[in-house]
Protein backbone atom coordinates (compact mmCIF):
# COMPACT_ATOMS: atom_id res chain seq x y z
CA UNK A 1 0.00 0.00 0.00
CA UNK A 2 1.46 3.34 -1.08
CA UNK A 3 1.69 6.62 0.77
CA UNK A 4 -1.37 8.79 1.17
CA UNK A 5 -1.31 11.85 -1.09
CA UNK A 6 -1.17 14.14 1.94
CA UNK A 7 2.08 12.45 3.02
CA UNK A 8 3.83 12.87 -0.34
CA UNK A 9 6.34 15.57 -1.18
CA UNK A 10 5.64 17.89 -4.11
CA UNK A 11 8.22 16.01 -6.15
CA UNK A 12 6.52 12.67 -5.39
CA UNK A 13 3.16 14.14 -6.40
CA UNK A 14 4.60 15.47 -9.67
CA UNK A 15 6.08 12.04 -10.38
CA UNK A 16 2.75 10.33 -9.72
CA UNK A 17 0.77 12.97 -11.64
CA UNK A 18 2.96 14.05 -14.57
CA UNK A 19 2.01 16.51 -17.28
CA UNK A 20 0.49 14.28 -19.94
CA UNK A 21 -1.22 15.71 -23.00
CA UNK A 22 -3.72 13.84 -25.15
CA UNK A 23 -5.62 14.63 -28.33
CA UNK A 24 -8.88 16.54 -27.96
CA UNK A 25 -11.70 14.35 -26.69
CA UNK A 26 -15.33 15.38 -27.21
CA UNK A 27 -16.20 13.42 -24.03
CA UNK A 28 -14.70 16.29 -22.01
CA UNK A 29 -17.77 18.42 -22.69
CA UNK A 30 -20.03 15.66 -21.32
CA UNK A 31 -17.79 15.22 -18.28
CA UNK A 32 -18.08 18.96 -17.68
CA UNK A 33 -21.89 18.80 -17.92
CA UNK A 34 -22.01 15.91 -15.42
CA UNK A 35 -19.86 17.80 -12.94
CA UNK A 36 -21.81 21.03 -13.47
CA UNK A 37 -24.95 19.21 -12.32
CA UNK A 38 -23.12 17.78 -9.31
CA UNK A 39 -21.64 21.15 -8.33
CA UNK A 40 -25.05 22.82 -8.57
CA UNK A 41 -26.38 20.17 -6.17
CA UNK A 42 -23.44 20.31 -3.76
CA UNK A 43 -23.42 24.12 -3.66
CA UNK A 44 -27.19 24.61 -3.91
CA UNK A 45 -27.30 27.10 -1.03
CA UNK A 46 -24.30 29.15 -2.21
CA UNK A 47 -26.06 31.37 -4.80
CA UNK A 48 -23.82 30.37 -7.67
CA UNK A 49 -23.39 33.18 -10.21
CA UNK A 50 -21.95 30.99 -12.95
CA UNK A 51 -20.27 27.67 -13.61
CA UNK A 52 -18.06 27.47 -16.67
CA UNK A 53 -15.90 24.91 -18.45
CA UNK A 54 -12.39 26.39 -18.72
CA UNK A 55 -8.92 25.23 -19.63
CA UNK A 56 -7.76 23.42 -22.72
CA UNK A 57 -10.44 20.73 -22.50
CA UNK A 58 -12.93 23.54 -23.22
CA UNK A 59 -11.13 24.52 -26.44
CA UNK A 60 -12.18 22.61 -29.52
CA UNK A 61 -9.54 20.60 -31.34
CA UNK A 62 -6.42 21.08 -29.23
CA UNK A 63 -4.37 18.67 -27.16
CA UNK A 64 -4.83 18.97 -23.40
CA UNK A 65 -4.20 17.32 -20.09
CA UNK A 66 -7.03 14.84 -19.52
CA UNK A 67 -8.34 17.05 -16.70
CA UNK A 68 -11.58 19.01 -16.92
CA UNK A 69 -11.18 22.46 -15.36
CA UNK A 70 -14.28 24.18 -14.02
CA UNK A 71 -14.71 27.74 -12.79
CA UNK A 72 -17.38 28.34 -10.14
CA UNK A 73 -18.15 32.01 -9.56
CA UNK A 74 -19.91 32.93 -6.34
CA UNK A 75 -21.34 36.37 -5.42
CA UNK A 76 -18.93 38.92 -3.96
CA UNK A 77 -20.10 38.45 -0.37
CA UNK A 78 -19.77 34.65 -0.50
CA UNK A 79 -17.70 32.58 1.88
CA UNK A 80 -15.47 30.60 -0.46
CA UNK A 81 -14.08 28.62 2.48
CA UNK A 82 -17.57 27.34 3.30
CA UNK A 83 -18.12 26.26 -0.30
CA UNK A 84 -14.70 24.57 -0.35
CA UNK A 85 -15.44 22.71 2.88
CA UNK A 86 -18.68 21.41 1.39
CA UNK A 87 -16.78 20.11 -1.64
CA UNK A 88 -14.10 18.54 0.54
CA UNK A 89 -16.78 16.66 2.51
CA UNK A 90 -17.96 15.30 -0.85
CA UNK A 91 -14.57 13.88 -1.80
CA UNK A 92 -12.73 16.82 -3.38
CA UNK A 93 -9.18 17.59 -2.25
CA UNK A 94 -7.89 21.09 -1.56
CA UNK A 95 -5.09 22.06 -3.97
CA UNK A 96 -4.64 25.70 -3.01
CA UNK A 97 -6.29 28.41 -0.94
CA UNK A 98 -5.31 31.98 -1.71
CA UNK A 99 -8.25 33.59 0.08
CA UNK A 100 -10.32 34.78 -2.86
CA UNK A 101 -9.14 31.91 -5.08
CA UNK A 102 -9.56 28.31 -3.96
CA UNK A 103 -8.78 25.28 -6.13
CA UNK A 104 -9.81 21.71 -5.46
CA UNK A 105 -9.43 18.49 -7.39
CA UNK A 106 -11.23 15.21 -7.79
CA UNK A 107 -9.75 12.10 -9.36
CA UNK A 108 -6.26 12.08 -7.89
CA UNK A 109 -5.57 8.78 -6.09
CA UNK A 110 -2.51 7.30 -4.42
CA UNK A 111 -2.26 5.04 -7.48
CA UNK A 112 -2.36 7.91 -9.98
CA UNK A 113 -5.14 9.55 -11.96
CA UNK A 114 -8.68 8.16 -11.85
CA UNK A 115 -10.61 7.70 -15.10
CA UNK A 116 -12.20 11.16 -14.74
CA UNK A 117 -10.21 14.02 -13.23
CA UNK A 118 -11.45 17.51 -12.37
CA UNK A 119 -10.00 20.78 -11.11
CA UNK A 120 -12.62 23.08 -9.58
CA UNK A 121 -11.70 26.73 -9.15
CA UNK A 122 -13.83 28.70 -6.67
CA UNK A 123 -13.78 32.45 -7.28
CA UNK A 124 -15.77 35.55 -6.55
CA UNK A 125 -17.93 36.75 -9.44
CA UNK A 126 -15.94 38.66 -12.05
CA UNK A 127 -12.62 36.90 -11.39
CA UNK A 128 -12.93 34.99 -14.64
CA UNK A 129 -10.11 35.73 -17.10
CA UNK A 130 -10.13 32.04 -18.03
CA UNK A 131 -13.51 32.52 -19.74
CA UNK A 132 -12.07 35.26 -21.94
CA UNK A 133 -9.07 33.09 -22.80
CA UNK A 134 -11.28 30.09 -23.64
CA UNK A 135 -13.66 32.12 -25.78
CA UNK A 136 -10.82 33.79 -27.67
CA UNK A 137 -9.16 30.47 -28.47
CA UNK A 138 -12.46 29.00 -29.66
CA UNK A 139 -13.09 32.08 -31.84
CA UNK A 140 -9.52 32.08 -33.21
CA UNK A 141 -8.47 28.51 -34.14
CA UNK A 142 -5.01 29.66 -35.31
CA UNK A 143 -4.26 31.14 -31.87
CA UNK A 144 -5.57 27.93 -30.30
CA UNK A 145 -3.12 25.95 -32.44
CA UNK A 146 -0.30 28.29 -31.34
CA UNK A 147 -1.24 27.59 -27.73
CA UNK A 148 -1.33 23.87 -28.44
CA UNK A 149 2.14 24.03 -30.04
CA UNK A 150 3.49 25.88 -26.99
CA UNK A 151 2.06 23.28 -24.62
CA UNK A 152 3.40 20.39 -26.70
CA UNK A 153 6.86 21.99 -26.74
CA UNK A 154 6.83 22.38 -22.94
CA UNK A 155 5.45 18.94 -22.14
CA UNK A 156 8.70 16.95 -22.31
CA UNK A 157 10.73 19.67 -20.63
CA UNK A 158 8.37 20.04 -17.65
CA UNK A 159 6.64 16.67 -17.47
CA UNK A 160 7.35 16.42 -13.74
CA UNK A 161 7.23 20.12 -12.80
CA UNK A 162 3.71 21.53 -12.99
CA UNK A 163 4.74 24.92 -11.61
CA UNK A 164 7.37 25.44 -14.30
CA UNK A 165 4.99 24.21 -17.01
CA UNK A 166 2.34 26.68 -15.88
CA UNK A 167 4.85 29.53 -15.54
CA UNK A 168 6.19 28.91 -19.05
CA UNK A 169 2.67 29.41 -20.48
CA UNK A 170 1.86 32.52 -18.45
CA UNK A 171 3.04 35.23 -20.86
CA UNK A 172 1.13 33.70 -23.78
CA UNK A 173 -2.03 33.41 -21.66
CA UNK A 174 -1.75 37.01 -20.40
CA UNK A 175 -1.25 38.36 -23.93
CA UNK A 176 -4.18 36.44 -25.38
CA UNK A 177 -6.43 37.28 -22.43
CA UNK A 178 -5.70 41.00 -22.92
CA UNK A 179 -6.67 40.67 -26.60
CA UNK A 180 -9.82 38.78 -25.59
CA UNK A 181 -10.85 41.48 -23.11
CA UNK A 182 -10.54 44.08 -25.88
CA UNK A 183 -12.41 42.02 -28.45
CA UNK A 184 -15.19 40.86 -26.13
CA UNK A 185 -15.54 44.06 -24.11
Amino acid sequence: MGKELSDMTLEELWELFPIFLVEHNDAWHQQYKEMEVRLNELLSDCSIERIGHIGSTAVDGIWAKNIVDILVELPGQSDLEKAAERLERSGFTMMSDEGERISLNLGYTKDGFAEKVYHVHLRLAGDNDELYFRDYLNAHPQTAKEYEALKLSLWGQFEHDRDAYTEAKTEFIKTVTARAREEFA
